[in-house]
């Protein structure tokens, strides 16, 4: 198979990224692990679109027009849900269920070529690459190569330098699960009071100190969502399959001890059970590119703007270092700051690109990127950079 564009990770970032591109003319094909689009956001029921619009104001203002707008406008009619302010910063709650059904129009609406279930294997510079689907191998054949995965797969399978941070500084991971048969309204004083009661007389592991609950929009049904410490297996490794093995089945232990507890001793909560579970749990962070210009936390807390800027970045520096909640620090005077061109294109290799979470910046920067907001924007970004170097075959 021959294409223009050849996008790895159908996440925020990978879905902005391919539709933005073949709107462009270019013949995009994406590759999703999972059977759909939206990564955190389906496959990990991350239910909150952060880094959409600006910090602080009266109303809620998208800082980066185009697909991330028009993908938001596309959940409010869907869910009938606006934007809520939290704090300084306002949020637009999302649905997973949705945001699959509103990934699959657009991908249809712009005709990028979808697999799903499958997984880049190889790539070598030329631009070939191997997908994997079911012991099948096939070959693709691009002019481009959009790095969405996440993980930066494409840097360990190409042999680049990338950047990731000691174990005990990576960014935590969450583990999200669906809820059913919640009755009245949610407390989330009484609930936390609740587990912590269930810890003391030990009852409950202390790791359930780390889940909070929130409605979904829908009748009876919650998201629970639980930080977890990532140190399952003694070490936290988000790119090592005994960890990851790990938080997955740490994540439904806890999740099912909780609910039981909640069962016996809250009230409204009698009949709760979980009815969905994650495809996977929520990596916040791991591998990153090294581009031609790295992203700092000091710039995006000093609201820097740069000449070359393809995006905004909007969201608060949010440090999840260890499972206890997160630890907010906010740009000075609330201000955006640019993410340059040069954080989206890999140092020293053409043809290379890269977009969502994975992009080059230092750790403290991506606590503020990764946000699916801000994915959206570098992907829209990324896709209008490779189709106006017109790469490709076509």
């Amino acid at each position: 198979m021959k294409v223009d564009v050849l996008v790895i990770g159908g996440g925020s970032a990978g879905l902005a990224a391919a539709v933005t591109a073949s709107r462009a003319g270019m013949k995009t094909v994406m590759v999703e692990r999972h059977g759909m689009a939206g990564g955190m956001g389906t496959a990990s029921l991350v239910h909150t679109f952060c880094g959409l619009y600006f910090i602080d104001g009266d109303e809620a203002r998208h800082a980066n027009p185009g697909l991330p707008e028009e993908f938001a406008d596309r959940m409010e009619m869907a869910t009938g849900a606006g934007p809520v302010k939290m704090g300084r910063v306002w949020v637009l709650p999302q649905h997973p269920v949705e945001f699959a059904r509103i990934a699959d129009e657009m991908l249809r609406e712009s005709g990028v070529q979808v697999l799903f279930h499958s997984d880049v294997i190889s790539l070598e510079p030329g631009w070939r690459a191997k997908v994997a689907c079911r012991g099948e191998i096939r070959e693709i054949e691009a002019g481009a190569v959009i790095d969405a995965s996440g993980d930066a797969v494409g840097a360990a399978m190409l042999g680049l330098p990338d950047d990731r941070v000691a174990a005990d500084r990576l960014q935590r991971p969450a583990y999200v699960s669906g809820i059913q048969g919640v009755v009245g309204e949610l407390e989330g004083l009484a609930l936390s009071g609740r587990l912590v009661e269930g810890v003391r007389s030990g009852d409950l592991p202390k790791s359930s100190l780390g889940m909070h609950f929130r409605s979904s929009g829908r009748s009876g049904e919650v998201f629970g969502t639980l930080d977890l410490s990532g140190e399952e297996t003694g070490g936290y490794d988000p790119t090592d399959p005994a960890c990851l093995s790990a938080l997955e089945e740490s994540g439904r232990t806890v999740t099912n001890a909780v609910l039981g507890y909640l069962r016996k001793h809250q009230e409204g909560w009698g009949m709760a059970y979980v009815s969905h579970w994650p495809a996977r749990a929520g990596v916040r962070e791991s591998r990153r590119y090294r581009g031609e210009v790295i992203l700092t936390g000091a710039e995006i807390l000093a609201g820097e703007r740069c000449k070359d800027e393809v995006a905004l970045a909007t969201w608060p520096l949010e440090l999840r270092e260890t499972n206890r909640g997160p630890k907010l620090r906010y740009p000075e005077g609330g201000k955006a700051s640019g993410i340059p061109s040069g954080a989206l294109r890999v140092a020293g290799v053409d043809g290379l690109y890269v977009a969502g979470r994975c992009i080059s910046c230092d750790h403290e920067a991506q606590a503020s990127i990764r946000v699916m907001g801000t994915c959206f924007a570098t992907g829209q970004a990324v896709g209008r950079m490779v189709a106006r170097t017109g790469a490709g075959f076509g």
